[in-house]
Order: structure tokens, then sequence, then C-alpha cells
């Protein structure tokens, strides 16, 4: 990496830690991005998540989340995106060159596949970090083990095709910059009961792998 770009982002690192004080109300937001998918999918599940996180973690976080486009540079106002939908997603150069800086900045991200992005969210990362492939984490990863266990990795959410559920990761350099989850659809389990009924023993699954993927985020 050339002086340009170190200063670059150590400029961006700044501005992404401002966005999360020390004390009063952090902010996380939905990942709205182009091509047709429907990233607005499950509006109730970031309002669920982040009620579970400050009532069971004793965060300070927003009850009403951000909604951020890929290039803007609004980004960088929310330390944890989250990012989920069924199909299409495409990336612009501009946008694939923005979402890189911020997780190399020290943003993350969750990708949570709502059945149907995977064959679209691989190749769009592909643009944002052509390095890097994802890998599945080992089931002894320290995002599995925060306030709650996961012995097991990922907890089934729903069937999809009926395949494991899987938690894949970027790394860059030795940082976990983007989790991926893959036959779980934790976003469909942090919604309002009413929408897809779920027991509630699915439901507390759900979220508290979410609030791991928060904690995780917050504290490392």
């Amino acid at each position: 990496m050339n002086i340009k770009n170190t200063i670059y982002l150590a400029i961006i690192s700044l501005l992404l830690l401002s966005a999360v004080p020390p004390s009063g109300s952090v902010q996380i937001a939905l990942l709205k991005y182009n091509g047709g998918g429907d990233w607005y999918a499950n509006p109730t599940s970031l309002p669920n998540l982040i009620s579970f996180c400050n009532t069971n973690l004793g965060t300070d976080i927003n009850p009403v989340p951000g909604t951020v486009e890929v290039g803007s540079p609004e980004i960088f106002n929310y330390p944890f995106i989250h990012m989920t939908g069924h199909g299409n997603v495409v990336f612009s150069a501009q946008e694939a060159k923005n979402l890189r800086n911020y997780l190399l900045a020290g943003g993350f991200l969750h990708i949570d596949d709502n059945y149907g992005m995977d064959k679209f969210i691989r190749p769009q990362m592909k643009k944002v970090f052509p390095e890097l492939d994802f890998v599945e984490l080992p089931f002894d990863h320290p995002i599995y083990h925060q306030k709650f266990k996961f012995n097991n990795g990922l907890p089934k959410i729903h069937l999809h095709d009926d395949k494991p559920p899987q938690g894949f990761g970027l790394i860059y350099e030795g940082r976990l910059i983007c989790f991926y989850t893959y036959e779980c659809d934790l976003g469909d389990g942090w919604e309002d009961w009413e929408v897809h009924k779920d027991s509630e023993e699915t439901r507390t699954k759900a979220l508290k792998m979410g609030a791991n993927l928060v904690q995780y985020v917050f504290t490392r």
C-alpha cells in the first residue's frame, strides 16, 4: 500500500471511530444496493436485534437503524452494516471501492442470504476484494463464542435447500471484515413473530447469534 493510500485510510479510520463514542447511542445500518434485489427485506429484523442487544448485552444502540447506500460516504458513520435479500446485487466500481475502504478502515459487513442471494453476492464481493476468497469459519471461531455459545456453528433458522448452515468470512491481514451467513437466514429469525411464525426457541437462537455478531464487532 503506498503512502497516499495509507494516509487516506488513516483519515477514514478516524471518521469511523468517531461514529462509535465511548458512551452514548451508536447506530447500525441496513445496506441499500442496486441490481433489483430486495435489500429492504425483513424490515423488523434490525430493530428487534437492536432491542435484544440493548437488553441482553447492555449496549446503547439507537433503536432505529439507519439505511445507507453502498457508495455513500455516510457508510463511515456506522460500525456495523447488515445486508440481506433474495435476488440480484450489483456494485459499481465506485461502490466497490467505497465498501472496500470502509471495511479496511475498521467497518464490518454482515451479509445474510435470505435465499437466492448467493450466486449474486459472491461475484460482487470479488469486485470489492479480488484478492480474497470466502472461507468457512471453524466452530471454535470467537464469533460463535461471545456471550452466547454456539459450539456447532450457526443455528438453522429456515429450510432453504435443507443444507447445513454455514458461516463464511473474508479475512484481511488476520481480521474478519465480513461475515456471510448462508443456508441459515438469521434475519428471518429476527423478524416479528407474525411474519414467519417461527417458534420462540428458533427466534431466540437467531437473536442470540445476532447478538454475538454485534458483541464481536463492538469489542474486538
